[in-house]
């Protein structure tokens, strides 16, 4: 009896994905038009949003232990990277089909000049990464007086 194979018509796409990123790996990070850099294996789907007092960044980060993760702020970037690490597989041979990423993965997003940079705070639970952004206080324009 012969088996039956299911083609999934995205796997090709993403098979050309990969061999494109990977050509393109060595190259300079580009800045999309939102001001984010994605380069790396694989990259965390990432939601921001805007909340009164502050920005709040969720990335899905699933199998990535929080000590692998790390957040850096510097000149208005907020730089996430880690790295989801591949479980050790003693008998690759049984495998039937193996579509899990492993690697390193980095983002860096370009944060609004109000982002308050030394209130940063992170958690991670379930998987998902949260990322919360003060804001500052808005200063309000004043006049100069000038003196003779």
């Amino acid at each position: 009896m012969l088996a039956t194979i299911h083609r999934d018509p995205w796997n090709l796409v993403n098979q050309w994905r990969r061999d494109i990123d990977r050509v393109l790996g060595g190259l300079d990070d580009s800045v999309s038009p939102a001001g984010e850099v994605t380069a790396a294996a694989w990259a965390p789907a990432v939601d921001i949003k805007e909340e009164d007092g502050a920005y709040v960044l969720h990335a899905d980060v699933p199998g990535v232990d929080p000590k692998d993760i790390e957040l850096d702020m510097e000149n208005g970037v907020l730089t996430l990277r880690g790295e989801r690490k591949s479980e050790t597989i003693e008998d690759k041979h049984n495998y039937r089909r193996v579509e899990r990423v492993t690697g390193r993965f980095y983002r860096r997003f370009l944060l609004p000049d109000t982002a308050d940079a030394e209130n940063i705070s992170a958690k991670s639970l379930n998987g998902v990464l949260e990322v919360r952004i003060p804001k500052q206080a808005k200063v309000l324009p004043r006049r100069i007086t000038v003196s003779n």
